[in-house]
């Protein structure tokens, strides 16, 4: 799962979320198909020019001013700083050569003091925005009974949309922007190995103002992604009532699975079963038509009718087959499809975020600064990653082992196959009944965690450490983790728990998320500048959540890997990232499709998001597992609450192998990974350089994932 972003973080990143910038002309609406941008690599034009292309002020003249009082030592500087405040300087704003008189600092003791007097602040600020947002999306957020209506409405409200707008007219931006560089990736790059963490530290304090969009824009898209996250965590499927052709019900009553994360998981559970190829089947059919809104409206979250997803028929659900504890529903069989609802949500976060292009210059779309400003990562370096993986020559090897293993030939559904890590053959029931017992509650799992993170090789002063500054909570949703962003507060690891305790499901990603927990307690509260805090990017909290997720069943108790689960392991990490690469590249490809068709209806949108997923599975996919025309890919429920996020996963499975091998040399896991951790939010390859000696690769994988099959 997605760890969730700081509130007040949002405001660099809500356009985040959201590579190239090369302008290309907007086309009409025309047939749903992989755009020509898209595979050329190339992002279009936002729709309008940036504002303030000119200075508001007479530049020359004040540079000069400046040097002539300051000396030449401080030429750059003044140079540097006075274009970054003429970018941003509006009438409204005053005297800006006043204002830039005045505030210049050439004292280098002044400087200090100034960058340690806001880096306190930001800690402060960021914090308690943060805490004001999670405040306002408890509710909303966490498995407290049924939503109260006005519970959407607090959620969609972000304190913190106001805050850098508020810093500009208080003029704060613009000291920091006349005073400390802004960098662009290229800089960072190629300078940023032999930058101090000082410099360092100064960079990520002037990237907080390398835009000024107006807050009414910035609270539009909170709205939307809350919108849409609050549409996804609703998201449910009673199982037991679905029925087959003969009205046979393959799934046990109570079950209820979100999509698409349980869904899936359900899915690799059923290679257990005797009867999980059928159940897979029809899981398979219910994806299909939540990708295609055929799915009725009537049978979301309703557990008072039965659905067969093949035909697509609903019934009413005899009393007998309703859950007692079934919330409130109409029971009507109605076979009324959805009416492109998810892509309705989609398109309201795409225009939101479209309407605060023309103020980032630097990344005019949302694409650019997805790859640009959030990764640091260029596009077409992640699409040649991905690409590399999807192409490689171990693919059909390793389809070729797993249809020995199954004794048949791959079928769609063996995307997620499970069976190269020791647990895979176990019956998932076996799982559920051994996590139910061991935590009934989320506070059950909260007092294990001391006992968990010295099972990761944590020292037990360490682990209890580490447990005392993390929070655990019953998600609504499948989970999450939210970071905590001042030193005093905590992050929250939410998992779901159902009435009977936490099933393997939720047990998985409880341990998935608690990676990204400690990696959150680490990169804040030992990292030497508060303004480094984090992590390069998503992809590097995923990749160490990864390492923890990778050891669950070994915290159950169910045995330590040997030489032969070390084989299993690579391969599985080969096969999630072949499996998680071409999903990556259709959340890719249909941002640009809507960037090339800005007027888009819902229902075209949804036409383009099955053309492009079935053309990614047909070109992919489809050659060696079948299922020619499926739109299985589009299923990812993030394409819709976490936009442009997928790619992160990929990144993550690469970075996460390349962690796991260094760990395998230099171990022990609990202090490496506090040492990765503590490093901060510098370029991605100077992190993995730091981290194992290596930039980011998908060497190491492909490498290990042929010598496995050779051994």
């Amino acid at each position: 799962m997605k760890p969730r972003a700081p509130r007040a973080r949002l405001l660099p990143l809500l356009a985040v979320l959201g590579c190239s910038s090369n302008p290309s002309a907007l086309r009409e609406p025309g047939p749903a198909s992989v755009p020509e941008a898209y595979t050329s690599g190339q992002a279009p034009a936002p729709e309008k020019e940036p504002a303030m292309k000119t200075p508001a002020f007479d530049t020359a003249a004040l540079k000069a001013e400046l040097v002539a009082k300051h000396g030449e030592a401080h030429r750059a500087r003044i140079e540097r700083g006075v274009d970054q405040v003429a970018a941003q300087w509006r009438p409204e704003d005053g005297d800006a050569a006043a204002f830039i008189r005045e505030q210049f600092l050439s004292d280098p003791k002044a400087l200090d003091a100034t960058f340690a007097r806001l880096e306190r602040l930001f800690e402060q600020l960021d914090g308690h925005m943060n805490e004001l947002g999670r405040e306002l999306q408890w509710y909303s957020d966490l498995d407290l009974g049924p939503l109260l209506p006005v519970e959407p409405l607090v959620a969609s409200y972000d304190p913190s949309t106001n805050v850098t707008s508020d810093l500009f007219r208080a003029k704060v931006g613009f000291v920091v922007l006349l005073n400390f560089p802004l960098t662009t990736l290229a800089e960072r790059m190629e300078h940023g190995p032999k930058w101090t963490r000082r410099q360092w530290a100064e960079a990520r304090l002037a990237s907080r103002f390398n835009r000024r969009v107006p807050a009414e824009i910035e609270q539009e898209s909170s709205r939307a992604i809350a919108a849409a996250s609050l549409y996804i965590a609703e998201y449910n499927v009673w199982m037991h009532h679905l029925v087959d052709s003969d009205g046979g019900r393959p799934f046990p009553k109570g079950l209820r699975l979100i999509s698409h994360w349980n869904l899936r998981d359900e899915l690799k559970g059923d290679y257990a079963d005797p009867n999980g190829l059928a159940k897979q089947r029809m899981i398979l059919q219910v994806m299909e038509r939540i990708v295609t809104q055929t799915i009725p409206a009537a049978v979301i979250d309703n557990p008072r009718v039965d659905w067969n997803p093949f035909t697509n028929a609903v019934t009413v659900a005899p009393p007998e087959t309703v859950e007692a504890d079934a919330p409130a529903r109409e029971a009507k069989a109605v076979a009324a499809p959805e009416p492109d609802t998810r892509y309705a949500r989609l398109l309201d976060t795409f225009h939101a975020a479209r309407k605060a292009d023309p103020y980032v210059p630097v990344a005019p779309t949302r694409i650019a600064r997805a790859f640009e400003l959030a990764r640091e990562l260029p596009e077409e370096r992640v699409k040649a990653l991905l690409t590399q993986v999807l192409e490689s020559p171990v693919v059909p090897r390793v389809a070729k082992e797993i249809e020995a293993r199954l004794g048949r030939k791959l079928e769609p559904q063996d995307l997620w196959y499970p069976g190269f890590k020791p647990g895979g053959k176990r019956p998932e029931s076996e799982l559920d009944a051994l996590t139910r017992k061991r935590y009934p509650t989320a506070e059950a799992f909260a007092k294990d965690m001391p006992r968990i993170l010295q099972g990761l090789g944590f020292t037990r002063a360490k682990a209890e450490w580490l447990a005392a500054r993390i929070q655990v909570d019953a998600s609504r949703g499948a989970g999450h983790a939210q970071p905590a962003a001042r030193r005093g507060d905590f992050p929250r690891l939410r998992t779901r728990v159902e009435k009977g305790g936490m099933d393997y499901k939720g047990y998985n990603i409880a341990v998935h998320e608690l990676g990204h927990n400690v990696e959150q307690v680490f990169s804040l509260y030992s990292v030497d500048h508060t303004l480094l805090a984090g992590v390069p990017n998503n992809a590097f909290t995923e990749a160490l959540a990864f390492v923890f997720q990778a050891r669950d069943l070994e915290l159950l108790g169910l045995g330590r890997p040997d030489a032969a689960a070390e084989r299993e392991r690579v391969l599985n990490d080969f096969w999630q990232t072949w499996e998680i690469a071409g999903v990556a590249l259709v959340d890719m490809a249909v941002w640009h499709w809507m960037y090339e068709h800005p007027d888009a209806k819902p229902a075209e949108l949804r036409d383009a998001v099955v053309a492009i997923s079935r053309d990614v599975w047909d070109r992919y996919y489809a050659p060696v597992l079948g299922g020619k025309g499926t739109a299985l890919l589009g299923i990812y429920s993030h394409m819709i609450s976490y936009p442009l996020y997928l790619p992160d996963y990929p990144l993550g499975h690469l970075i996460a192998f390349q962690i796991e091998e260094h760990l395998h040399r230099k171990g022990p896991l609990g202090a490496e990974f506090e040492r990765m951790a503590s490093h901060g939010a510098v370029t991605p390859d100077q992190w993995m350089l730091h981290a194992t000696g290596a930039p980011v690769s998908a060497e190491p994988l492909l490498r290990a994932t042929e010598a496995a099959l050779k051994r």
